[in-house]
């Protein structure tokens, strides 16, 4: 059996941040899948399975998560010089750590979205039950609860995923893309859904 041919297209970061339980790794895998029905070549590194692996040495003092950003975003370029769109699903909390993410790639490259979800949404899907061992004070430094978020302040979409259903956002994600057989591209800017 032959493996399906992929669609040659310049690599790119669609790189997904937000609250815990805001739906990143849903609209992350639901936009993979729909770049593969394309014919494109993507994949998802989904915060979770990172803490699994690759930087499940690291806990979540700032230094800590900003270490997490860095390697996370360091294997995403690998992936995405390779040719790859590589879907971040991270929660990513500080600004400046997702900057210096940006600042691997050139322009057109890197797409920041924010899955923007309301604390009180996200703390009531809770679907690891993190957020009611936060209120427990069973995990310190637990981000919107006891650390900060801060939020992209001109992401390439914030999507709203109390409003959005994951297969609209994998289409919005896929409308950054440069299209098959062109070259980066720049950002629309700042689309709110």
């Amino acid at each position: 059996m032959t493996p399906p041919a992929t669609v040659a297209a310049p690599g790119a970061v669609l790189w997904l941040t937000g609250l815990s339980g805001a739906g990143k790794s849903t609209i992350a895998q639901a936009t993979c899948a729909a770049l593969r029905l394309q014919g494109r070549a993507a994949t998802v590194l989904d915060g979770d399975e990172l803490r699994r692996g690759l930087t499940r040495d690291l806990g979540f003092s700032e230094a800590d998560r900003a270490e997490n950003v860095r390697r996370a975003a360091e294997v995403a370029r690998l992936m995405a010089d390779a040719g790859l769109v590589v879907v971040v699903a991270l929660i990513s909390p500080f600004r400046a750590d997702r900057e210096r993410a940006r600042a691997l790639f050139e322009a057109g490259r890197f797409f920041e979205i924010h899955i923007d979800t309301a604390l009180s949404v996200a703390e009531a899907r809770d679907p690891k039950g993190l957020y009611r061992r936060a209120r427990q004070g069973l995990l310190p430094a637990f981000t919107g609860i006891s650390s900060p978020y801060e939020a992209p302040l001109a992401p390439a979409l914030r999507i709203d995923t109390a409003q959005v259903l994951p297969v609209q956002a994998a289409e919005m994600l896929i409308g950054l893309l440069p299209a098959p057989g062109a070259g980066p591209c720049g950002t629309s800017g700042g689309a709110a859904v």
